[in-house]
């Protein structure tokens, strides 16, 4: 089966060998998505929520560049630096996501890229 690389630009450019997401028949895994600014490269400023926003927003980009959208997301990890902060990014991820939600996963790391607190990746199947 052959793999067909999605990109968006209303999302961040990849910051290493790999894409934003890949599609390989109606399924599409996106790549993790961390709170930086698209147009400066930059990481958002503000607390856990405003990262938490601005990564969704940034999946969100690649999901509809793939031709989905949230509804159509099947599974979602969700990587956190502080697990003390999981009920606000559980509450931002709340704002995302309408039932039935998708299956998850929540994992605790050490670090990020760029030092932010949070990353979120999914898969999505269409049609």
């Amino acid at each position: 089966m052959s793999r067909q690389p999605i990109h968006s630009d209303q999302a961040p450019a990849a910051i290493g060998p790999y894409s934003q997401a890949v599609r390989a028949g109606n399924t599409i895994y996106l790549s993790g998505q961390t709170p930086i600014d698209p147009a400066t490269g930059a990481l958002v400023e503000g607390d856990i929520r405003a990262q938490a926003r601005r990564a969704f927003d940034n999946l969100k980009a690649v999901c509809e560049a793939a031709g989905g959208s949230f509804d159509d997301i099947v599974r979602v990890g969700l990587y956190l630096t502080d697990l003390g902060q999981f009920a606000e990014v559980n509450a931002v991820m709340a704002e995302y996501f309408a039932q039935p939600y998708p299956a998850r996963s929540t994992i605790g790391v050490a670090a990020l890229p760029k030092d932010s607190a949070f990353e979120v990746d999914a898969v999505m199947v269409l049609g």
